[in-house]
């Protein structure tokens, strides 16, 4: 989440964590300074947009110089709460649940997922990447007693909506939704809704368009 001092408008923290990644990858290849026009570049956006975006935060790059880059990252961290290490649940261990759990990248940016939870009788009790898997029957107790305020659903639709009543009744404020139904929960939860379907959809219609 972002700094609690910093109001984001919506569509300029979508942008963020693009420039954040670009900034990510001037530090792997030890770039000192970066320029707008690069960080344009590389977010697809125009570089007016993010020397407006930026300035927003105070951060002011020199001109014929460009921005530190490990000052803006550092900037950036701030701004969208990477400076906090989030501990999250995850619901539904299936195949795309566990690339969720296998991938590495989301440490860069504060998500630690420490708990995982399904139905499957045959994985209740066993141990993914380190982490045990527990019966979707323990998560408000085990949600509650950990403390969790994100969690992740990778269930099927028709299961979804339960499983989000339960993780609201546990306490948790933000949901990274991969099911493919819209989640009912109350206004003070965030829901992030990742529809890979409807992505797919919109790839092949945009083909189609081109195509003809």
């Amino acid at each position: 989440m972002a700094s609690d001092s910093v109001k984001v408008p919506k569509f300029t923290l979508k942008r963020l964590p693009l420039y954040y990644r670009y900034l990510r990858n001037c530090v792997d290849r030890k770039l000192e300074f970066v320029s707008s026009e690069q960080i344009a570049k590389a977010a697809q956006v125009n570089a007016v947009q993010v020397r407006k975006d930026l300035t927003m935060f105070g951060a002011m790059g020199t001109p014929g110089v460009g921005y530190n880059v490990l000052e803006l990252q550092s900037k950036l961290e701030d701004i969208l709460g990477l400076n906090n290490i989030n501990e999250a649940a995850l619901v539904g261990v299936g195949r795309l649940g566990r690339a969720i759990i296998d991938y590495p990248g989301f440490e860069r940016y504060g998500l630690n997922i420490v708990a995982l939870f399904d139905n499957n009788p045959s994985l209740i009790g066993t141990q993914i990447a380190g982490r045990q898997v527990f019966s979707v029957k323990e998560m408000l107790h085990i949600i509650r007693r950990l403390k969790l305020k994100v969690a992740i659903i990778t269930v099927p639709g028709e299961w979804a909506q339960s499983i989000a009543n339960v993780l609201v009744e546990a306490g948790i404020k933000a949901i990274w939704n991969f099911a493919p139904v819209s989640l009912d929960v109350p206004e003070d939860v965030v829901v992030r809704n990742e529809d890979l379907a409807a992505g797919l959809a919109t790839l092949f219609h945009y083909l189609a368009e081109i195509g003809s």
